[in-house]
């Protein structure tokens, strides 16, 4: 069984530690902490981790991954199926950028009833949401139906430098919204090619629709350089 170590705000400024005990660990992907800071999740994040929380008997801990392999889209292959071409023809949504934060939660937390955005996570991803950070920006995606002015589809995210990561998402389940939830992603997508943005980062790799998306597979090795020469560039989002 996987032995998950405690990290810590000392342990992620050491760049030898981070470099030769971390990022060259490939039997470990998991750490854990019970702090709860906004510029510890940050810098957590600027270093390439992806956290989340984990319930454990003491209560809840933050749950930082540095992932063994990491799911990419480089726009010029994002993948658009020709069910969500159809879609895109149509006048019936508008997709707002960073936009209806706290409704985009609710849904999600709605969705995913077990899901690791609760407690001291959600209240950090609020806190996150209301402050300005060098180079790294908390934000949320929402695609809303014209007819209704409802959300029918979101998600929340990160940028860092020239990148986004998506965290966690939803979309609606009724069938008169079936495949919104992938034309969320595609918008998503062109958006951010737009903006010029190098990748966008999808965390894990084995969900389907990443795959149908047409992601590109990276080991933690060949990630890491990527990561590190496109997140430490300045962004500008208009």
């Amino acid at each position: 069984m996987q032995e998950i170590y405690k990290i810590t705000p000392e342990l992620l400024q050491d760049q030898e530690y981070l470099h030769n005990v971390i990022y060259a660990n490939m039997q470990n992907n998991y750490y854990w902490s019970d702090e709860w800071s906004e510029d510890f999740y940050v810098e957590l994040a600027k270093a390439g981790f992806i956290a989340t929380s984990y319930d454990t008997l003491e209560g809840l801990v933050l749950l930082p991954e540095m992932q063994f392999d990491y799911a990419i889209i480089e726009f010029q292959n994002l993948h658009i199926s020709k069910k969500v071409k159809r879609l895109l023809k149509r006048d019936d949504y508008t997709f707002l950028f960073n936009s209806h934060f706290d409704e985009v939660i609710q849904h999600i937390e709605a969705q995913h009833k077990d899901n690791w955005l609760k407690a001291e996570y959600k209240e950090l991803m609020k806190r996150l949401y209301k402050k300005s950070y060098e180079n790294f920006r908390l934000i949320s995606v929402a695609l809303l139906s014209s007819k209704s002015g409802e959300i029918i589809a979101g998600e929340i995210g990160y940028i860092i430098g020239k990148t986004y990561t998506s965290l966690s998402g939803f979309s609606s389940r009724e069938k008169e919204y079936a495949n919104y939830g992938t034309l969320q992603l595609v918008l998503l997508g062109k958006y951010l090619q737009e903006q010029g943005f190098s990748f966008w980062n999808l965390g894990h790799p084995h969900m389907p629709y990443k795959k149908r998306l047409g992601v590109k597979i990276l080991s933690r090795e060949k990630f890491l350089p990527l990561w590190q020469s496109e997140s430490s560039k300045k962004f500008t989002v208009s």
